[in-house]
């Protein structure tokens, strides 16, 4: 018998989101001691600044207790094993390898536009946050709507792709915590969250999420 081993089912979204916990309460107990919320993450600015320190950490720390009593009662604990984990993470991280390269490539010979990383994104922010956001709510709420009408299905999933990509750029430059608007930054996050999407939609949300973050790490490292 022919027996490949374990592996992630990207329609397995819970799975995934087992995956993607530890980022999530590292991030989440992180921002604490960091002090720097990325401009895009209005759901933990909201939650810090109506808690407060204190209460926030106790909700963290609830919140975690809570995952590890449902995990460890649901039959989700063998997602975390090394033999599955490994490869979405050493995927995740070839993604992240290639993706600043493939994006300069295509807007500095392609479009015309010079592009430094660090003026680019100065602070690429949390990766969990903005895959749940942009690529399962949004992108993947888009293509569950729209799924229900007479629409084609590549046609459904390039626009829930091209639109959760101008958002996510887009939500980078609103508000009090946004970034100042440069033609350079908006298309390469653009072009960024085509490139996540298209992670998110062909492998899934923990793969989308784990390319995110360790790119993140990179453009931190780079600067």
């Amino acid at each position: 018998m022919n027996d490949a081993g374990p592996k992630l089912d990207r329609r397995d979204l819970g799975a995934s989101l087992v995956l993607i916990a530890p980022l999530f309460f590292l991030y989440q107990v992180g921002v604490l001691f960091a002090g720097n919320v990325n401009g895009a993450d209005v759901v933990t600015r909201a939650v810090y600044g109506g808690l407060g320190r204190t209460n926030y950490l106790l909700a963290a720390a609830a919140l975690g207790l809570g995952f590890l009593l449902w995990l460890r009662r649901s039959s989700r604990s063998h997602v975390l094993r090394l033999d599955i984990v490994l490869p979405v993470v050493l995927e995740a991280a070839i993604y992240a390898l290639t993706l600043g390269a493939l994006v300069n490539v295509v807007l500095e010979r392609m479009l015309g536009l010079g592009l430094d990383l660090g003026e680019a994104i100065n602070a690429a922010g949390a990766g969990v946050h903005e895959e749940l956001v942009f690529r399962l709510a949004l992108c993947g709420g888009l293509i569950a709507v729209l799924s229900r009408t007479q629409l084609s299905r590549p046609l459904i999933v390039i626009f829930a792709l091209l639109v959760s990509s101008v958002v996510f750029s887009a939500a980078h430059h609103l508000g009090p915590y946004g970034e100042p608007f440069t033609q350079h930054a908006f298309a390469f996050r653009c072009l960024a969250g085509l490139v996540f999407g298209l992670v998110f939609y062909f492998r899934s949300l923990a793969h989308a999420v784990y390319a995110h973050t360790f790119y993140d790490l990179l453009v931190y490292w780079r600067e």
